[in-house]
């Protein structure tokens, strides 16, 4: 099957499954197609034994393997899915929540990616299945970065509290860069393409990977801005960031920096520059010309994402049923959610400085902890993996971890934040008396270094 023909195909089951979702399931889109995605996966994989003349889910595995969708995610979408997270990010309500951003999104990320392949090691052994520890840290790497995307307007529903927000948009765009890069470095050293790195040439990669990324981003967004302000014209201004979002990422892989970090910090940069009309920096165009860019960038971020969260579903149909796998699998859930929580809670309580009185300690830990959902970032790493003895126990596990995050504590997380929330959303909802605040607001108590941004 042709690319064209494969994506026609996708596109049609997604308008399709949406359709259904919004008759029927009323879910938000991204969760609604993964649902049915799944159910229409296991209506083929039960009939097609009953189906002689015709092999369903062998057909369905050949179709999805002759895709190349690793280098398609990787080279393509993920730049496409990051930009246009980065864009509609206000980084002056970001920069209030830098340090706990910054500590979630590299110490966070890293513990997370060391803890999960320590537990997986452990428990490959204990199934009896011979994974070594260095594609436990390939695993660890592609479940580490969260996506709250299929999420968000649940969250906003519920009243989570502002600073929550943005630590969680701004954590998940920046771990996902972070995520990357070390597996980049884990697949190398796993597949022999790396070979006799030691620990401070890899520290080394990392860095030069890391800070190339933010320096090539900083100067690709400070053109594309430039640029912006030159233009007087929607399609120029819309042609100019496509071209920023494409030629960052491919200028990243050709330099060897990282090109999701890239197209972050560039899309950020455009995002609060030339386009947040809402933001401290003088806008370059008109409303409507920053409505349309808003509104076309929100639309590539939706398709995507429900492409995305729909190849999550059909990908059942390729997973191997190996007892052991499934085993590994089911024992991965209850570890990721306890590294989460390890690796959530480590970076604030570093933190010292705690001020005000609204959101005690455990209470934002856990809303943290179960909002880290895995979503399309570890799909498109999957993926990526190179076939190998080890590849189809650890996209078992990796699917089933994800399909689990986002349909369970997607849906659930709703009821999670007014449990564990509930009296700061009355106060927010119906304040009696609004507390005083230092100019510039203050931090959020138990929360060290959570400042609560002005809106």
């Amino acid at each position: 099957m042709s690319p064209f023909a494969f994506a026609s195909v996708l596109l049609l089951l997604a308008a399709v499954f949406g359709l259904i979702n919004h008759r029927t399931l009323k879910l938000p889109t991204t969760i609604g197609v993964l649902v049915i995605a799944l159910l229409f996966s296991l209506i083929v994989l039960l009939i097609d034994p009953w189906i002689d003349a015709y092999d369903l889910a062998g057909y369905a595995r050949e179709v999805l393997g002759s895709a190349d969708l690793p280098h398609l995610l990787m080279d393509s979408v993920l730049a496409f899915l990051l930009f246009a997270g980065a864009l509609h990010v206000d980084v002056s309500v970001l920069q209030a929540q830098k340090w706990p951003v910054l500590g979630l999104a590299t110490v966070g990320t890293l513990a997370a990616t060391i803890l999960f392949a320590l537990g997986m090691w452990w428990v490959f052994r204990l199934v009896e299945e011979s994974v070594p520890f260095i594609w436990c840290l390939v695993l660890g790497s592609i479940l580490a970065p969260t996506d709250p995307v299929a999420v968000s307007a649940l969250l906003k529903n519920v009243g989570l509290p502002l600073p929550l927000q943005i630590v969680i948009t701004g954590e998940s765009l920046f771990n996902d860069g972070i995520a990357v890069v070390v597996f980049l470095l884990a697949l190398g050293i796993a597949t022999g393409e790396s070979s006799g790195v030691g620990l401070v040439h890899a520290g080394g990669e990392f860095a030069r990977e890391v800070g190339g990324g933010v320096i090539l981003g900083l100067l690709a967004g400070y053109i594309g801005y430039r640029a912006m302000q030159l233009a007087d014209d929607y399609n120029l201004e819309l042609t100019i960031s496509l071209a920023c979002a494409t030629v960052t990422y491919t200028l990243a892989h050709e330099l060897g920096v990282s090109g999701p970090l890239a197209v972050v910090i560039a899309g950020l940069m455009i995002g609060n520059h030339a386009t947040a009309s809402e933001t401290s920096y003088p806008n370059t165009m008109g409303d409507d010309a920053h409505s349309q860019i808003v509104t076309f960038w929100s639309l590539v971020d939706e398709v995507l994402n429900t492409l995305l969260f729909l190849l999550i579903g059909l990908e059942v149909l390729a997973v191997g049923k190996d007892r052991r796998a499934v085993m590994a699998m089911l024992c991965a859930i209850p570890l990721a959610y306890v590294v989460r929580m390890v690796s959530v809670t480590a970076p604030l309580m570093s933190m010292r400085k705690v001020q005000g009185a609204q959101i005690s300690r455990a209470s934002a830990i856990g809303v943290l902890t179960w909002g880290g959902l895995r979503g399309g970032i570890s799909v498109a790493l999957a993926l990526s993996l190179p076939p190998s003895a080890y590849r189809a126990p650890l996209l078992t596990v990796c699917y089933g971890l994800v399909v689990f995050t986002i349909v369970v504590q997607g849906l659930t997380m709703p009821w999670v934040v007014r449990k564990l929330l509930r009296q700061v959303i009355i106060d927010e909802a119906d304040p009696p008396h609004p507390p005083s605040r230092e100019p510039g607001g203050g931090e959020v108590a138990g929360f060290p270094g959570l400042s609560a941004a002005k809106e």
